[in-house]
């Protein structure tokens, strides 16, 4: 997976960290847990907040989903 990958790295984070709520999270520790996701192969450090924050949005509409 790729920075750019965003639904992809939000349907693995929820799967993944059940038991996280998306809505509070600092986004160090989101790009930190997305580098840590088993098929993550991008550049740690080549993400911006623009796409963190667009993982986050993709996680939380996710757990909503999820909720359901």
């Amino acid at each position: 997976m790729k920075w750019t990958d965003i639904q992809d790295i939000a349907v693995e984070l929820a799967e993944t960290m059940p038991d996280v709520d998306p809505q509070y999270i600092e986004l160090e520790d989101l790009q930190e847990w997305v580098v840590q996701l088993d098929g993550f192969d991008d550049d740690p450090s080549q993400v911006d907040e623009r796409e963190l924050e667009a993982i986050q949005l993709a996680w939380i509409d996710e757990a909503i989903q999820n909720e359901q």
